[in-house]
């Protein structure tokens, strides 16, 4: 297979040389990822400044392009300029910290696979759940290159693409695998105030992370379990089940009404 491999970490990270690693087992692989942190950045794009691609070498190889953009648009980038043919699979990660539940909303790991996914190619995020930069990859990489090796295979839908959710244990305690949905969870937003150097206030987002309804298939809950969660997910954001109802809502009559 010929692979696009991002991030939202940075092109140094540790979970993109643990993923590129295992994914060289399966084909060709291309790098095209942010240059610097990009967490919780979600699908942006750069639009008011131009884009650079500059050659990354890791150990005096050549390991990918490091870009001065956001996730999604390293995947723009690559596969419309960049690369040099379609690929085959988009897998983006491994990141550091939990994208399971809420955090797939936030996440530019899961925001370059749905990009993948907006472009037709079979797209997959996956993350590991500690924030720890020096946790071990090893079993993440394992479930990445297992769910990679067979994602064709399985035809995913148009607009759907795998979140793939790896807990943080040693292979004696890790359970498997599980199909699992997004579980609803949410974060309980807090800010610490501190003060610079010269007397101003500044804000740093902290809080807690609480689940609101329990359900045995959850992607949080399994990977605290010690499962890996893989979660279809996608982009289609239109609420069918009060679409209906919001036609035949009498305020939307003299909505439309007003209009003529």
């Amino acid at each position: 297979m010929y692979i696009l491999v991002t991030n939202d970490d940075g092109i140094d990270s540790a979970g993109i040389h643990a993923l590129v690693h295992v994914m060289r087992r399966l084909g060709e692989v291309v790098v095209v990822a942010p240059d610097r942190q990009q967490s919780a950045v979600g699908h942006a794009l750069t639009v008011s400044s131009p884009l650079r691609a500059t050659p990354f070498h890791r150990d005096g190889e050549m390991f990918g392009y490091a870009i001065n953009g956001t996730p999604a648009d390293c995947v723009k980038l690559g596969v419309s300029t960049l690369l040099e043919r379609r690929p085959d699979i988009v897998v983006s990660g491994i990141n550091h910290g939990s994208n399971a539940s809420v955090n797939a909303i936030y996440s530019g790991t899961v925001s370059a696979a749905t990009e993948g996914t907006l472009m037709g190619i079979p797209s997959m995020a996956v993350s590991h759940t500690s924030f720890d930069h020096r946790a071990d990859m090893t079993l993440a990489a394992e479930v990445a290159y297992t769910v990679a090796s067979r994602l064709l295979d399985l035809h995913l839908p148009a607009g759907t693409l795998l979140n793939v959710n790896v807990p943080d244990v040693d292979r004696s305690s890790f359970k498997g695998y599980r199909i699992a949905r997004q579980g609803y969870s949410e974060w309980k937003d807090a800010y610490d105030t501190r003060m610079d150097p010269q007397g101003r206030p500044y804000y740093w987002l902290s809080g807690e992370f609480v689940t609101i309804q329990e359900h045995a298939d959850a992607d949080d809950l399994l990977v605290a379990e010690g499962w890996a969660a893989i979660t279809p997910i996608h982009y289609e954001l239109t609420n069918f089940a009060y679409l209906e109802r919001l036609q035949a809502h009498p305020v939307v009559a003299e909505i439309c009404a007003s209009n003529r």
